[in-house]
């Protein structure tokens, strides 16, 4: 028993060590753009942080979510913030699942890349429409009395450049239209749908991206209108520039040449080229080579000697 279990573990330790090997050659030729996708991750706080100090408390506006779904109440607020943390580690750690398991479908660098491009595009229409039109928020510390609904005149640039963190991320005003949150779970969920091989997890991912949606306006953290536009949007701006991006190879079918070869791929190839023949092999020649007809029918020439043969009388 110990013995095989010390031969496992040598196997995931080798099949760590050569997906380490090739996902820091990718990290080496695509480093700039995810170096420019967590950049502009930074951009987009900022444009949160500044526009809160844009904010300006007031009545909150009639809304048929609100009308529908009972408000939560400050004290589980946090049920929201949980199901999204949940959708996000969820994803960080399928998207690194090729260092461990053998079934491998995707290059974590390169779903990353994708990830951030769809992240960049979809934050850049959100900074325009909240910038465009600032509405009262409805969160419980943006609404008229708290004291964190207005920001006072930052003291200095630095104040603003550190956008006071975590706080300042977590207490956010006015950048409402349309939800940063369910831009990166409707991200995730559309990649996995994409490249994850499991059909529960798709249904599942689904259904809580649902429930998601409901709990952002139950807690109320934003408007009906900031989730219902982010659905379409989000959706529309992912399918776009997929089809604009190259395709990220397949690592189940045969592009997986970014790969160390092991033992184990050169025996399927040599069993390949063992069953399909070489160009230059006689015997590999005469197994391609064409069906000769007999009285009327085909048969192959491995057997038409004995077909002569008969025909003579032999």
């Amino acid at each position: 028993m110990s013995l095989y279990i010390g031969r496992e573990a040598s196997k995931l330790w080798k099949r760590i060590c050569a997906e380490t090997t090739t996902e820091i050659n990718l990290l080496a030729e695509n480093w700039k753009y995810l170096f420019a996708g967590i950049i502009f991750q930074y951009i987009h706080g900022l444009a949160a942080r500044g526009v809160h100090y844009l904010h300006r408390p007031g009545p909150i506006l009639q809304d048929v979510g609100f009308f529908l779904l009972p408000e939560l109440g400050q004290d589980k607020a946090y049920i929201s913030e949980t199901v999204f943390t949940f959708i996000f580690l969820s994803f960080a750690l399928w998207s690194f699942h090729p260092f461990i398991f053998k079934s491998k479908k995707i290059y974590t660098v390169l779903v990353w890349c994708r990830v951030l491009a769809f992240l960049v595009a979809c934050q850049i229409l959100r900074i325009i429409t909240f910038y465009s039109t600032q509405l009262p928020g409805p969160n419980y510390h943006c609404r008229e009395g708290s004291k964190l609904a207005t920001l006072p005149r930052p003291q200095s640039v630095f104040e603003v450049l550190l956008l006071n963190f975590p706080r300042g991320v977590i207490y956010g005003c006015g950048d409402l239209i349309f939800s940063s949150h369910m831009i990166f779970s409707l991200v995730f969920v559309r990649t996995y749908q994409k490249y994850g091989t499991q059909r529960f997890i798709k249904q599942c991912a689904w259904l809580i991206l649902v429930v998601q949606s409901l709990l952002i306006v139950a807690s109320r953290k934003h408007y009906t209108v900031d989730v219902v536009v982010a659905w379409y949007t989000v959706n529309l701006v992912v399918f776009f520039i997929d089809h604009k991006l190259p395709e990220m190879p397949d690592r189940t079918g045969g592009l997986a040449l970014l790969l160390p070869l092991s033992k184990d791929t050169r025996t399927k190839e040599e069993f390949h080229k063992l069953v399909n023949g070489n160009p230059g092999d006689p015997l590999a020649q005469r197994l391609r080579s064409p069906r000769s007809p007999v009285n009327g029918k085909i048969v192959d020439d491995a057997n038409s000697v004995h077909a002569d043969k008969v025909m003579n009388g032999v």
